[in-house]
């Protein structure tokens, strides 16, 4: 099994996969509605206006584990991300991304090592992936580091530089 077979759930209740999005750059994010992070909603809608026709797709997956800062509902949390942030891209159902209870992607994503080469659990809310177009985690980046960081910027150019060479 690949990350893009991994089942996954909107945010409307709809089954689906990051299969989906196959042949496409990924930037998984783990959001929060009220985190002093929150703000980078801005940055990840910024990214995927900028380079979504060159084939990134921003991937928010909410989640309650750190301080309970996601307490909404689902239908509460599309109705903040779209009138506070403008949010375009897709939203999935929340989830664990730590514990017992992880899902299966964070399961698999927790693995991946940082700038630092350190992997292991989510520290915060807003810790970010980049996945290349087969799905393959790229890089890693924790919570403070903005979504327009020039290291941030630099592994999805890099991303879709090589989706762009592999077509």
């Amino acid at each position: 099994m690949t990350l893009h077979d991994i089942p996954l759930t909107t945010l409307d209740g709809r089954s689906t996969t990051l299969g989906e999005h196959a042949g496409r750059v990924l930037l998984v994010v783990n959001v929060a509605s009220r985190c002093g992070l929150t703000p980078q909603y801005a940055g990840l809608e910024q990214l995927q206006k900028e380079y979504g026709e060159r084939g990134l797709t921003v991937i928010g997956f909410p989640c309650d584990q750190f301080g309970g800062q996601e307490p909404g509902t689902n239908e509460e949390i599309a109705q903040f991300c779209s009138a506070t942030y403008g949010v375009s891209f897709p939203m999935m159902d929340k989830v664990d991304v730590n514990g017992e209870d992880r899902h299966p992607l964070f399961t698999e994503l927790t693995q991946v090592p940082d700038a630092d080469g350190q992997a292991g659990d989510v520290g915060w809310n807003f810790e970010k992936w980049v996945l290349d177009a087969t799905g393959t985690p790229v890089a890693r980046f924790r919570s403070r580091t903005e979504p327009t960081d020039p290291q941030v910027v630099e592994a999805i150019e890099a991303a879709l530089d090589v989706r762009t060479a592999t077509r």
